[in-house]
Protein backbone atom coordinates (compact mmCIF):
# COMPACT_ATOMS: atom_id res chain seq x y z
CA UNK A 1 0.00 0.00 0.00
CA UNK A 2 1.06 3.68 -0.72
CA UNK A 3 0.38 6.53 1.46
CA UNK A 4 1.21 10.37 0.44
CA UNK A 5 2.16 12.44 3.00
CA UNK A 6 2.21 16.36 2.68
CA UNK A 7 3.99 18.71 5.18
CA UNK A 8 3.14 22.26 6.02
CA UNK A 9 4.50 25.59 7.16
CA UNK A 10 6.99 24.46 9.80
CA UNK A 11 6.73 20.75 9.21
CA UNK A 12 7.79 21.53 5.34
CA UNK A 13 10.73 23.15 6.35
CA UNK A 14 11.79 20.65 8.26
CA UNK A 15 11.06 17.60 6.08
CA UNK A 16 12.55 20.04 3.43
CA UNK A 17 9.99 18.56 1.10
CA UNK A 18 6.47 19.64 -0.09
CA UNK A 19 5.37 15.69 0.19
CA UNK A 20 6.44 12.36 -0.07
CA UNK A 21 5.40 8.29 -0.37
CA UNK A 22 5.82 5.91 1.77
CA UNK A 23 5.24 2.29 1.19
CA UNK A 24 3.43 -0.38 3.47
CA UNK A 25 3.48 -4.41 2.84
CA UNK A 26 0.08 -4.62 4.92
CA UNK A 27 -3.13 -3.65 3.97
CA UNK A 28 -3.28 -0.93 6.48
CA UNK A 29 -1.29 0.22 9.40
CA UNK A 30 -1.42 2.59 12.59
CA UNK A 31 -1.19 5.73 12.24
CA UNK A 32 1.95 5.81 14.55
CA UNK A 33 3.43 3.47 11.86
CA UNK A 34 3.83 6.20 9.91
CA UNK A 35 5.14 8.31 12.52
CA UNK A 36 7.87 6.34 12.72
CA UNK A 37 8.61 6.03 9.27
CA UNK A 38 8.63 10.11 8.52
CA UNK A 39 11.06 10.14 11.37
CA UNK A 40 13.35 7.44 10.31
CA UNK A 41 13.26 9.58 6.80
CA UNK A 42 13.45 12.98 7.82
CA UNK A 43 14.90 12.82 11.69
CA UNK A 44 14.66 16.73 11.57
CA UNK A 45 11.50 16.20 12.44
CA UNK A 46 11.66 13.18 15.13
CA UNK A 47 11.52 16.28 18.30
CA UNK A 48 8.56 18.05 16.74
CA UNK A 49 6.04 15.23 15.11
CA UNK A 50 4.16 14.16 18.14
CA UNK A 51 3.30 17.91 18.67
CA UNK A 52 2.16 17.73 14.74
CA UNK A 53 -1.96 16.74 13.97
CA UNK A 54 -2.25 14.17 11.35
CA UNK A 55 -5.09 14.76 9.06
CA UNK A 56 -6.41 11.67 6.75
CA UNK A 57 -7.80 12.82 3.28
CA UNK A 58 -8.92 16.39 4.64
CA UNK A 59 -10.28 15.33 8.09
CA UNK A 60 -9.09 15.12 11.53
CA UNK A 61 -9.99 11.68 12.35
CA UNK A 62 -8.84 9.69 15.59
CA UNK A 63 -5.92 8.28 16.38
CA UNK A 64 -6.71 5.09 16.74
CA UNK A 65 -8.12 5.13 12.41
CA UNK A 66 -5.97 3.21 10.75
CA UNK A 67 -4.23 3.85 7.60
CA UNK A 68 -5.04 2.72 4.46
CA UNK A 69 -4.04 2.60 0.36
CA UNK A 70 -4.31 5.83 -1.42
CA UNK A 71 -4.79 7.78 1.85
CA UNK A 72 -3.59 11.21 2.22
CA UNK A 73 -1.97 12.38 5.42
CA UNK A 74 -1.27 15.91 6.02
CA UNK A 75 1.60 16.74 8.54
CA UNK A 76 0.14 19.73 10.37
CA UNK A 77 2.75 21.81 13.37
CA UNK A 78 0.73 23.60 16.08
CA UNK A 79 -1.32 26.60 14.94
CA UNK A 80 -0.58 30.15 15.97
CA UNK A 81 -2.52 31.81 18.78
CA UNK A 82 -0.57 30.33 21.73
CA UNK A 83 0.17 26.38 23.09
CA UNK A 84 -3.28 24.78 24.36
CA UNK A 85 -0.59 23.18 27.27
CA UNK A 86 -1.97 26.52 29.50
CA UNK A 87 0.02 25.31 32.75
CA UNK A 88 3.13 22.48 33.61
CA UNK A 89 4.51 22.41 36.81
CA UNK A 90 6.00 20.09 39.09
CA UNK A 91 5.57 22.24 42.88
CA UNK A 92 6.49 21.06 46.23
CA UNK A 93 3.91 23.75 46.98
CA UNK A 94 -0.13 22.81 47.54
CA UNK A 95 -2.24 21.92 44.24
CA UNK A 96 -4.60 24.66 43.69
CA UNK A 97 -7.47 22.73 41.80
CA UNK A 98 -8.92 26.23 41.45
CA UNK A 99 -6.17 27.80 39.62
CA UNK A 100 -5.68 24.24 37.52
CA UNK A 101 -9.55 24.40 36.42
CA UNK A 102 -9.59 28.13 35.57
CA UNK A 103 -6.59 27.90 33.13
CA UNK A 104 -8.85 25.53 30.91
CA UNK A 105 -11.14 27.54 30.95
CA UNK A 106 -13.05 29.67 27.80
CA UNK A 107 -15.80 30.42 26.32
CA UNK A 108 -15.45 27.87 23.65
CA UNK A 109 -15.37 24.72 26.45
CA UNK A 110 -18.53 23.10 26.93
CA UNK A 111 -17.20 20.30 29.09
CA UNK A 112 -13.96 20.29 31.29
CA UNK A 113 -12.65 16.67 33.07
CA UNK A 114 -10.38 17.13 36.44
CA UNK A 115 -8.32 14.02 37.88
CA UNK A 116 -6.88 14.57 41.13
CA UNK A 117 -4.73 11.90 42.12
CA UNK A 118 -4.60 11.67 46.27
CA UNK A 119 -2.70 9.91 48.81
CA UNK A 120 -4.52 7.47 50.76
CA UNK A 121 -3.93 5.63 53.75
CA UNK A 122 -3.12 1.99 52.10
CA UNK A 123 -1.43 0.27 49.75
CA UNK A 124 -0.82 -3.27 48.63
CA UNK A 125 -2.77 -3.95 52.02
CA UNK A 126 -0.12 -1.95 53.87
CA UNK A 127 -0.79 1.36 55.97
CA UNK A 128 0.35 4.30 54.50
CA UNK A 129 1.21 7.12 57.33
CA UNK A 130 2.99 9.27 54.50
CA UNK A 131 4.35 9.75 50.70
CA UNK A 132 7.61 11.46 49.29
CA UNK A 133 7.94 12.16 45.85
CA UNK A 134 11.05 13.05 44.29
CA UNK A 135 11.31 14.11 40.77
CA UNK A 136 14.64 14.84 38.35
CA UNK A 137 14.28 18.59 38.51
CA UNK A 138 14.33 19.47 34.86
CA UNK A 139 13.34 16.22 33.11
CA UNK A 140 10.38 15.73 35.22
CA UNK A 141 8.98 19.34 33.87
CA UNK A 142 10.09 18.79 29.91
CA UNK A 143 8.30 15.08 29.82
CA UNK A 144 5.11 16.23 31.50
CA UNK A 145 5.63 18.74 29.11
CA UNK A 146 6.27 16.65 25.81
CA UNK A 147 3.35 14.19 27.41
CA UNK A 148 0.54 16.78 27.48
CA UNK A 149 1.76 18.06 24.16
CA UNK A 150 1.08 15.31 22.75
CA UNK A 151 -2.18 14.83 24.00
CA UNK A 152 -3.07 18.02 22.55
CA UNK A 153 -2.01 16.66 19.33
CA UNK A 154 -3.79 14.02 19.24
CA UNK A 155 -7.43 16.14 19.88
CA UNK A 156 -7.91 19.24 18.44
CA UNK A 157 -9.40 22.00 20.18
CA UNK A 158 -8.92 20.51 23.70
CA UNK A 159 -6.90 22.51 26.13
CA UNK A 160 -5.00 21.12 29.16
CA UNK A 161 -3.34 21.63 32.37
CA UNK A 162 -1.47 19.51 34.76
CA UNK A 163 0.31 20.08 38.10
CA UNK A 164 2.64 17.52 40.28
CA UNK A 165 3.64 17.98 43.58
CA UNK A 166 6.91 16.80 44.90
CA UNK A 167 7.90 16.34 48.82
CA UNK A 168 6.45 15.36 51.57
CA UNK A 169 2.54 14.49 51.36
CA UNK A 170 0.44 13.32 54.26
CA UNK A 171 -3.20 11.07 53.84
CA UNK A 172 -5.30 13.23 51.98
CA UNK A 173 -3.17 15.48 50.08
CA UNK A 174 -3.52 15.80 46.05
CA UNK A 175 -0.05 14.66 44.89
CA UNK A 176 -1.06 15.80 40.73
CA UNK A 177 -4.39 17.17 39.31
CA UNK A 178 -4.87 17.41 35.90
CA UNK A 179 -7.84 19.13 33.87
CA UNK A 180 -8.72 19.20 30.16
CA UNK A 181 -11.40 21.32 28.60
CA UNK A 182 -13.36 20.38 24.99
CA UNK A 183 -16.41 21.48 23.33
CA UNK A 184 -17.27 17.97 24.20
CA UNK A 185 -17.29 16.01 27.29
CA UNK A 186 -16.13 13.13 25.21
CA UNK A 187 -12.63 14.70 24.51
CA UNK A 188 -12.19 16.12 27.66
CA UNK A 189 -12.88 12.64 29.15
CA UNK A 190 -10.41 11.12 26.95
CA UNK A 191 -7.65 13.81 27.20
CA UNK A 192 -7.66 13.58 30.97
CA UNK A 193 -7.31 10.08 31.24
CA UNK A 194 -4.28 10.29 28.56
CA UNK A 195 -2.97 12.54 30.31
CA UNK A 196 -2.70 11.23 33.54
CA UNK A 197 -2.11 7.31 32.56
CA UNK A 198 1.09 9.16 30.33
CA UNK A 199 2.65 10.93 33.05
CA UNK A 200 2.65 7.88 35.56
CA UNK A 201 4.09 5.63 33.24
CA UNK A 202 6.79 8.29 31.87
CA UNK A 203 7.85 11.35 33.85
CA UNK A 204 10.80 10.81 36.16
CA UNK A 205 8.97 10.99 39.52
CA UNK A 206 9.49 8.51 42.54
CA UNK A 207 7.14 7.74 45.58
CA UNK A 208 8.39 6.53 48.65
CA UNK A 209 5.72 4.74 51.07
CA UNK A 210 6.24 5.42 54.31
CA UNK A 211 4.31 3.19 56.95
CA UNK A 212 2.74 4.09 60.61
CA UNK A 213 6.29 1.97 61.69
CA UNK A 214 8.48 4.07 60.16
CA UNK A 215 9.13 1.40 57.44
CA UNK A 216 9.40 3.24 53.49
CA UNK A 217 10.10 1.35 50.51
CA UNK A 218 10.54 2.61 47.14
CA UNK A 219 7.56 1.84 44.82
CA UNK A 220 8.13 -0.16 41.81
CA UNK A 221 11.69 -0.87 42.57
CA UNK A 222 11.92 -4.33 42.75
CA UNK A 223 9.33 -3.97 39.72
CA UNK A 224 6.60 -5.71 41.18
CA UNK A 225 3.55 -3.14 40.07
CA UNK A 226 2.46 -0.02 38.88
CA UNK A 227 2.75 2.98 41.52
Amino acid sequence: MKVSVHYYAAARELAGCDSSTFEFQPQSVPQAELRSAVIQRFPSLAAFIERMRLAVNGDFVDTSQPLHDGDRVDVLPPVAGGSPVVLCRISDQEISLDEVRKAVEHPGAGGICIFEGVVRDHADAKQVSRLDYEAHESLAYKEMKRVLDGVVAEHAGVRIAAVHRVGRLCVGDVAVCVAASAAHRDDAFTACRKAIDRIKETVPLWKKEWGPDGEAQWVNLDDSGPG
